[in-house]
């Protein structure tokens, strides 16, 4: 047969260069949690790179010191993302990895991971109501709902990072011009970011090795979290897990009380039950739900 003559068939290519993360679907159990020990620490000060250089431009770099800021809260997000893989049941882990690593490169699943960490849901049934609501690819905002907006976590970090095309709801092309977030404001947030703290205070109590990540996994994966599991069920397990990581000795010297209420307080409930893609809206569906709103506010003349 004649070289380039199609087929029909789909040509799979090399499994070679970076976005590979899909292939420990194919590693056993064991090889996972070494594997992931290994780049767990590389994710992290890859993360703090980004975080402190970010602090050394905010006086004179605004915006890029807020862009730098996204990428340490994304990087971060990966290492809950990787752990949430960890802390699913092994009888559910083959039908689920596959996936969970799929949001490892996905930006709106990232960010919503970052965000999660301050979420207070009563369960696992309104975190996803959460989540659903932050994936939704346009939303109403203004008065009455007159505005049509797009994805809000995603439009905040591409206007950031990128002078773009875009348009309103008359169709009119403007440009955007990224801009200083702190133009004329104090410099009030100067906090780590939450998804990064968590990741630290991980790193701080052991979990970032291969006895650690097996603890985890012991630990977590004999709950699983469908619906109405919810913190109080996290907390204990939070606490059988440093426990045993003190009793094992991995725990590292520097570790510390703060570590200890970071996980407990913000490390959010497993996620890995949890659908991260955007969620289309249509155009008639938003002006019905605008319909809605104006005459929720107005008051219905048919009633």
């Amino acid at each position: 047969m004649a070289s380039g003559t199609n087929t029909g068939k789909k040509i799979k290519g090399p499994e070679t260069g970076l976005r590979q993360a899909r292939r420990l679907c194919q590693l056993n159990h064991r090889r996972r949690l070494e594997f992931l020990a290994e780049g767990l620490p590389i994710i992290l000060r890859s993360a703090e790179g980004f975080w402190q250089s970010s602090q050394q431009l905010r006086q004179s770099h605004g915006r890029e010191a807020k862009v730098l800021e996204g990428f340490a809260q994304e990087e971060a997000a990966k290492i809950l993302i990787l752990m949430d893989a960890v802390r699913c049941p092994p009888k559910l882990i083959a039908s689920k990895l596959n996936r969970i690593v799929g949001w490892f490169y996905d930006h709106l699943a990232r960010l919503i991971y970052a965000e999660a960490v301050s979420w207070k849901p009563m369960h696992l049934a309104q975190l996803r109501d959460y989540v659903d609501q932050q994936r939704r690819g346009h939303y109403l905002e203004g008065r009455a709902g007159e505005y049509i907006m797009p994805n809000w976590t995603i439009y905040k970090r591409e206007s950031r990072l990128y002078v773009d095309i875009e348009a309103y709801q008359d169709d009119a092309l403007n440009w955007n011009v990224p801009h200083d977030p702190y133009t004329g404001l104090p410099f009030l947030d100067d906090f780590m970011p939450p998804a990064l703290r968590i990741a630290a205070a991980m790193e701080q109590v052991g979990m970032f090795t291969v006895k650690g990540l097996q603890a985890v996994s012991d630990i977590w994966g004999s709950l699983e979290y469908r619906e109405k599991e919810d913190h109080h069920d996290g907390n204990k397990l939070t606490e059988r897990l440093l426990h045993r990581l003190h009793a094992e000795g991995l725990m590292l010297e520097s570790a510390q009380e703060d570590d200890f209420a970071t996980l407990y307080r913000d490390w959010q409930i497993p996620m890995y039950d949890l659908d991260f893609s955007l969620i289309p809206v249509t155009l008639e569906e938003l002006e019905a739900a605008q319909e809605r709103e104006y005459w929720s506010m107005v008051g219905d003349p048919r009633y």
